[in-house]
């Protein structure tokens, strides 16, 4: 898909994987709809477009809040011209605790930003996208929707919901002009955590993992776009443990839990 004079909205723009999915898209020639729950970050965003900012326009929406992610089309294609791609980004980890440990109001969180925001906003645009000549949609997902994470189960699961959206979505979408891919980044170098409400110092230390810069995540996926991708996998770990999964479930869960196992609080 070519992305020059086209209008994307753009999930989690004010930071980490979304903001730099948005620079390319605008450094591209394509006009991007922000959105992100925090005006400062998307001013943030606005200013490190540079001669590109008259292409972006900021949105402050919370996408578990449905009524008002639903209002957003008309209030994009005002700003900006018809939509012609949706990139889901924004999502959040939960507490890095056990499932047995972790309170149902973060399960509800969890479950309404990473699930059922992406639901949202897919609801809210697919029927302006299945009007236009060419669109897309990209939902990021996770290494640990393929390969579980002791302390992050519920997000996990979240994010395996997310792979089966976009691939029953893609069967739905077959003979439409929607296409649809999903990403499955590995450790990325932003600040999830934090974001997530999260004080995750001891972890970030403890961690002794690569990690990808948050802008050639966002170049990929926008290379992803460009090249009608279905699928693809951001960072070594991501592939590595990809390929462990399809060799042996259990052994990639044993190579992820030896390598997490001590972020863990004790049992």
């Amino acid at each position: 898909m070519e992305t020059q004079g086209k209008v994307f909205v753009v999930t989690g723009a004010g930071n980490g994987i979304g903001r730099e999915v948005a620079l390319a898209l605008l450094a591209s020639g394509a006009k991007v709809a922000g959105l992100d729950i925090k005006s400062d970050w998307l001013e943030e965003t606005a200013g490190r477009a540079g001669a590109h900012a008259s292409r972006f326009a900021p949105f402050v929406v919370d996408i578990t809040h449905r009524k008002d992610v639903l209002a957003l089309p008309k209030k994009v294609a005002s700003a900006l011209g018809p939509v012609d791609g949706l990139v889901n980004v924004a999502g959040i980890i939960q507490p890095f605790v056990r499932i047995n440990d972790l309170e149902f109001d973060d399960i509800d969180h969890v479950i309404n930003v990473n699930l059922h925001g992406p639901l949202n906003l897919i609801k809210a645009f697919l029927p302006g996208l299945l009007s236009r000549p060419e669109a897309k949609i990209v939902n990021v997902s996770s290494m640990g929707s393929y390969a579980p994470v002791p302390g992050q189960t519920l997000y996990g699961a979240t994010k395996a919901g997310i792979n089966l959206l976009s691939e029953g979505l893609r069967s739905e979408l077959r003979g439409s002009t929607v296409s649809v891919c999903v990403v499955y980044p590995g450790a990325i170098g932003t600040n999830i955590a934090a974001n997530s409400g999260l004080d995750m110092s001891g972890a970030a230390e403890a961690s002794t993992r690569k990690v990808v810069a948050p802008k050639d995540a966002g170049a990929a996926i926008v290379r992803a776009i460009t090249k009608d991708e279905k699928r693809i996998l951001i960072g070594q770990d991501a592939s590595v443990m990809w390929h462990a999964n399809h060799l042996s479930p259990d052994l990639a869960a044993t190579l992820i839990y030896n390598g997490m196992k001590d972020l863990l609080p004790p049992a």
